[in-house]
């Protein structure tokens, strides 16, 4: 009876220390995602590019003459210019979150810090998926907003609460914090900025671009699988035929990440640092 009284406020303070560590590895992360200026003035220029490109859009749809043009409903009007103007610098910023400890040697000191390497992995990937989500809802719901207030007058807008319209603008936000979580496994696997970049490239855009020159019905069979055509199809409010449904498709954007991350983890437990 004594020895399972004494038990228990031990494994009580293990699961305490185990808990501590996590928050330590996490502000850890967290200050030097933030930390560092070049982050901020690169999202912030990506904001200001992303909103002047979904005016740009917005304007151009609002004004064509004639019916709307029948690819571009209001809704995935609304994240043209987030989908490839918002992306790309976060998934680079995700891969910079590795390769940058890397180049200059900081990895050995986060390593000594945080001996699990997987820690270290699970806290990079929640702190940078976390901002990425963050900023991601936010400038979402900007350019949705953004856009109805231009088209509505001329196109017939959307409100915020239309049937499907707010699941949609929360999914945008989900697969910019998708694309930073790949970037930063990435970033781990290959250690080396400019191959990390491509890799992770590769999986957000170049999939995508190389199923769409493949004939049908193999363009969209293959396509549905990647990370822009399921993205598309969870911000439409039109389905395209042959493309996963929209719960499916939200499936295939979060196994990406995942997938990237089981590699990483398996990566980093194997090879010095």
């Amino acid at each position: 009876m004594t020895t399972t009284l004494q038990a228990a406020p031990s494994s009580g303070r293990v699961a305490a220390s185990r808990l501590a560590r996590a928050g330590d590895a996490l502000a850890f992360e967290w200050t030097k995602l933030q930390s560092v200026r070049s982050n901020r003035w690169t999202l912030i220029a990506a904001v200001i590019v992303t909103l002047g490109i979904t005016v740009i859009v917005a304007e151009s749809i609002a004004s064509a003459p004639g019916p709307r043009p029948a690819p571009f409903d209001p809704l995935t009007a609304s994240f043209l210019g987030y989908a490839e103007y918002t992306v790309l610098p976060v998934t680079v910023l995700g891969v910079l979150v590795f390769t940058s400890e890397y180049a200059s040697g900081l990895i050995r000191t986060t390593f000594t810090a945080v001996p699990r390497r997987g820690s270290v992995l699970a806290a990079k990937a929640l702190v940078t998926g976390a901002a990425a989500l963050v900023a991601g809802e936010l400038l979402a719901v900007t350019c949705f907003l953004l856009t109805q207030a231009i088209v509505s007058g001329r196109r017939g807008g959307l409100p915020l609460s239309h049937p499907g319209v707010p699941g949609a603008v929360l999914a945008a936000g989900l697969a910019l914090a998708a694309c930073a979580v790949v970037g930063v496994a990435a970033g781990a696997i290959i250690r080396h900025t400019a191959g990390a970049i491509a890799a992770a490239l590769t999986v957000v855009y170049l999939l995508a671009v190389l199923c769409m020159f493949l004939p049908g019905p193999w363009n969209t069979r293959f396509g549905r699988f990647t990370m822009p055509f399921a993205a598309y199809q969870v911000v439409s409010l039109h389905q395209r035929a042959g493309l996963l449904s929209p719960g499916l498709s939200l499936l295939v954007v979060i196994a990406w990440p995942v997938i990237a991350l089981l590699a990483a983890a398996a990566v980093l437990t194997r090879r010095d640092a």
